[in-house]
């Protein structure tokens, strides 16, 4: 993934303006360590910090229609670049980069030719015919999007908040599967699919179809020409994802540049459940498996660093991007620019264990909905985020617009949790790639219990943040939090911990504004607090909180320390875990 940053109509065409855009585009260096571009036309400016994936000899960016008047600065991958320019005979590309298409589509189609891409992207695109511009998010969100307004009535926009926050006199979260355009002054939605309504769908559950689409969504997203993996937890959608890959990799491009063994990465506690199955997966498929290690003190060292690129004070998305974060550092190190990683799936097939209290298929799918129109505040901004910091860019099969449209049509009844008939989380899902004669995947680990990426990580990784932010924050400071953060107000010690930094790296009220809030139940939305009354009691977006549904979950007396009131022994500034081996240093087992 790039970097973008854009100041339009500032008023101020001046070389301190653009010395003022070029520090603010630095800032975003980290998302695109291969090339750095601006281009300025009177008080418009277009900055890029790119991350070669595709064409990288030639494709850096502000990138521009034949006569140059048309000029975009883009954060993406356009899947169906080649079709797009085969509709387009007449244009002349100057690179092959595959955003290279955007300038020449608006110059043909106008600013409806949006949902003409498929791929994820955030662009900011000029016309200096008219001076008009035009921004435009993917449909889900997988890239993130900052918009922001300065008092001189200029307009900016940026991939990540640092690049807009101390410039801006407000700024806000550019909404998924929308657009802005400065002729029609204003946001509007131009993804607009049948499950956006909410509606109950109908179609019969077909598990060729629904397993050919999840196939077509990897396959298309092995165009690349640089190294890459894939995340491999060892839980069933990360484990789905590097089997496809592995299945059809041979006959790709990709393959005859790089190879068509596999590489696969994992991260844990020593120990830890995925670790265990991850290699199980990786000798299973025969990839390439890098087995990195980390402690809790190395995840703790690491939480400001987190908060200021993943620039959120939200407990479970910190918790999650801390191993994802460290894991991103030592992939690149190892000459990999991009993975192909599993989220999405859980939103889509209700995999969450708090889904097994779904009343009935209507609840079960308007959460669905719920939760994946929130991806782009938690699971897509984490993968997104924690892998940019390291300039390594991360795809996510599970949330292209095709499968979700044939998974999000499904009759919910099929995706609803029986256990009478063996049914568990995901149930459609693992049914569709189980396969007798051709096995994707071990049959247990095809079955395995959903684990949250920051539980199966190691579960002492929870708990040792708990344990760290009781040390360091108080009871008084608790009593005051609501005065001192009036929005969102943080319930545990652990929350307080991540504000308190949060607002040291970004102190402005719009800041806080962007990040999400409510209660949770092992990763709900508030709503389905509803479904078991018994959940408000104990509240924690962690998998285990789901007590008689997660085979580890909370002990009742272990259900203060889900609430952050730990009666944990403290060690030498560590929670004392029985039974869990803990590395003495972040290694690579390959």
């Amino acid at each position: 993934m790039c970097g973008i940053l854009a100041l339009l109509g500032c008023s101020d065409d001046s070389q301190a303006k653009r010395v003022r855009v070029l520090e603010l585009s630095r800032r975003l260096k980290h998302r695109g360590p291969d090339w750095s571009g601006i281009f300025q036309y009177g008080d418009f400016y277009l900055a890029h910090q790119r991350l070669a994936i595709i064409d990288p000899a030639s494709g850096d960016q502000p990138l521009f229609n034949e006569d140059k008047k048309i000029v975009v600065t883009v954060n993406g991958e356009i899947y169906n670049h080649e079709k797009l320019r085969k509709l387009m005979p007449n244009h002349k590309f100057r690179t092959g980069s595959d955003c290279d298409v955007i300038a020449h589509l608006y110059e043909e189609y106008g600013e409806n030719f949006v949902d003409m891409l498929d791929g994820v992207f955030s662009f900011v695109l000029l016309d200096t015919r008219d001076n008009s511009f035009l921004a435009a998010r993917d449909a889900i969100g997988i890239t993130p999007l900052y918009i922001g307004w300065g008092l001189d009535g200029s307009v900016w926009i940026s991939s990540e908040l640092k690049g807009l926050n101390d410039d801006c006199e407000h700024f806000e979260v550019f909404p998924p599967g929308h657009l802005y355009s400065s002729k029609n002054g204003g946001l509007r939605r131009w993804y607009n699919p049948a499950w956006f309504s909410e509606a109950i769908p109908s179609t019969p559950y077909d598990t060729l179809v629904l397993r050919r689409a999840f196939e077509n969504a990897v396959i298309k997203r092995l165009m690349t020409d640089v190294p890459f993996g894939v995340l491999l937890s060892g839980g069933l959608d990360s484990s789905l994802v590097a089997s496809v890959t592995a299945r059809y990799l041979s006959g790709t491009k990709a393959a005859k540049q790089w190879g068509a063994q596999l590489h696969s990465f994992c991260v844990g506690l020593e120990g830890s459940p995925d670790l265990k199955a991850a290699k199980e997966v990786a000798d299973f498929l025969g990839t390439v498996h890098h087995e990195f290690h980390f402690t809790v003190q190395d995840g703790i060292d690491a939480i400001e660093d987190v908060i200021y690129h993943i620039e959120t004070y939200d407990v479970t998305t910190i918790r999650a991007s801390t191993p994802m974060f460290l894991m991103s550092r030592k992939i690149k190190s190892l000459g990999v620019k991009m993975v192909i990683s599993g989220e999405g799936a859980d939103e889509i097939f209700g995999g969450y264990l708090y889904f097994h209290k779904a009343p009935n298929k209507e609840e079960f799918h308007t959460e669905t909905c719920r939760k994946i129109k929130a991806l782009h505040q938690y699971d897509c901004l984490r993968a997104n985020k924690a892998t940019s910091a390291w300039g390594l860019e991360a795809r996510v099969p599970f949330l292209d617009k095709e499968f979700i449209n044939v998974a999000m049509s499904i009759d919910p009844e099929w995706k609803m949790i029986k256990h009478d008939q063996g049914r568990i989380e995901k149930w459609v899902l693992r049914k569709a790639f189980d396969d007798e004669e051709q096995p994707y995947l071990p049959k247990h680990i095809l079955y395995r219990q959903k684990e949250q990426f920051s539980d199966g990580v190691g579960y002492s990784w929870i708990d040792g943040l708990k344990a760290h932010a009781e040390q360091h924050v108080t009871d008084r400071m608790m009593l005051n939090a609501a005065h001192i953060f009036p929005h969102n107000t943080p319930t545990t010690k652990e929350g307080y911990y991540y504000r308190m930094i949060f607002d040291r790296f970004f102190p402005q009220n719009s800041a806080s504004l962007t990040v999400p809030g409510g209660p949770s139940i092992a990763c709900s939305t508030a709503k389905a607090i509803e479904w078991d009354a018994s959940w408000s009691n104990n509240l924690d977006p962690s998998g285990r909180a789901a007590i008689g549904v997660h085979n580890s979950a909370y002990d009742n007396h272990l259900t203060g320390v889900a609430n952050g009131n730990l009666d944990t022994p403290i060690i030498n500034n560590m929670p004392r875990m029985v039974g869990v081996g803990v590395a003495a240093e972040l290694t690579i087992r390959s």
